[in-house]
């Protein structure tokens, strides 16, 4: 790992004593996220579903203790008005969302419903709420029109979508940008940007049909995983990376000036961790270690469409943000297969865990020794 950015500092005199409202909480990005607002200093109301059975990001950090927990569906307008109308929320986190590709070709409607008319909901909701600043609308990579070419897409480059989730991803780009356009543009009023990462991976997602979760229920059960697209290139990337983006572009949009951040921003990972999911899957293996679970590739027949080639460019937010990853996808790795097997040994307090890697990541003090220096990292 490169030497810490010392975010906390900086994010920590952004966020302290401010209310953040965070659709999606229970979930795996919006749990990681939660926590390192928590850590910051600010007041946290999370509003979601319900967690998924088994086990859940959620619950390993006893979430529901430490922010103000509240359940409604985002498609549920009443519903989710009554939870968020009493909290006066400075800046608004949406991240709720169906995020899996597979369940989408199950599910269209539900997709649709969910990540296109949850998020008018949840914005419809925010340009009401006097109080807000800002709010970041959290999509996908996923939401460009994907032509299969080398170039990484940028910011100004088409919305689309061959299947289902993709298409929704791009419909909630479209969403956003229109409320932003027609009810965010006052530069002294809230103000509203989106966001897109690339393939988010660490440790506490247990979504079924994603590479790394497959791998780490394979290796705790022993059993061999079956890889459906091992030549097909992501880009991966630490889900601390982007949540770190997220919070400096929230930070900025509570800021003066903040008319000038109100926009679409990639959050993608350097060029070197754009690899094959071949490549990925044996990396979490050997980082894993000797008692790995065997790796299979082939696809099933029947299965649907996925994107070969994605990446993203991330130059914009290098370069008016200052943001940029710090983990080799090594390191990434090492720290998620880690997060794992700290959790199956079923002995350390995983919230304890989970905050010194963000420590570890940003800078923040801590009283518990560093991470790194008890940890060994794939390299």
């Amino acid at each position: 790992m490169s030497e810490p950015a010392a975010l906390d500092a900086s994010l920590r005199s952004a966020f302290a004593g401010k209310n953040v409202l965070v659709t999606g909480h229970t979930g795996f990005k919006g749990g990681w996220l939660c926590l390192w607002l928590t850590m910051l200093g600010a007041n946290v109301r999370g509003v979601a579903l319900p967690p998924g059975a088994g086990p859940s990001l959620f619950s390993s950090l006893g979430l529901a203790e430490l922010v103000d927990h509240r359940i409604a569906d985002i498609r549920d307008q009443a519903a989710f008005r009554a939870e968020t109308e009493d909290f006066p929320a400075d800046i608004v986190f949406h991240l709720a969302a169906q995020s899996l590709v597979r369940l989408s070709y199950e599910d269209p409607l539900g997709t649709l419903g969910t990540n296109v008319m949850g998020t008018a909901t949840v914005l419809e909701q925010v340009r009401r709420m006097p109080s807000a600043k800002a709010v970041v609308v959290v999509s996908s990579d996923k939401c460009y029109d994907n032509k299969e070419w080398c170039w990484p897409y940028r910011e100004v480059d088409p919305m689309g979508g061959a299947d289902p989730y993709s298409a929704s991803k791009g419909c909630t780009e479209l969403v956003a940008d229109c409320y932003r356009r027609s009810f965010f543009g006052d530069t002294g009023g809230c103000q509203l940007a989106s966001v897109r990462a690339g393939n988010v991976f660490g440790g506490g997602d247990w979504s079924a049909d994603r590479l790394v979760p497959d791998i780490v229920r394979a290796n705790v059960s022993r059993t061999p995983v079956i890889i459906r697209n091992p030549a097909s290139v992501r880009p991966w990337q630490h889900v601390l990376e982007p949540l770190g983006g997220y919070l400096q572009l929230g930070a900025r949009l509570l800021a003066e000036q903040a008319a000038d951040f109100a926009e679409g921003w990639n959050f993608g990972p350097s060029a070197d961790a754009f690899v094959r999911v071949e490549d990925m899957a044996r990396g979490m293996q050997a980082a894993w270690g000797r008692d790995a679970a065997p790796i299979e590739f082939g696809r099933r027949a029947g299965d649907p469409h996925e994107a070969t080639m994605l990446t993203l460019d991330s130059s914009k937010a290098r370069g008016r943000l200052g943001w940029r990853p710090q983990l080799s996808t090594g390191e990434a790795i090492g720290m998620t297969a880690e997060w794992y097997r700290a959790h199956a040994g079923g002995q350390e307090d995983m919230r304890a865990f989970t905050e010194r890697q963000i420590a570890a990541y940003s800078g923040a003090p801590t009283h518990a020794p560093s991470y790194f220096e008890d940890t060994t990292i794939c390299a």
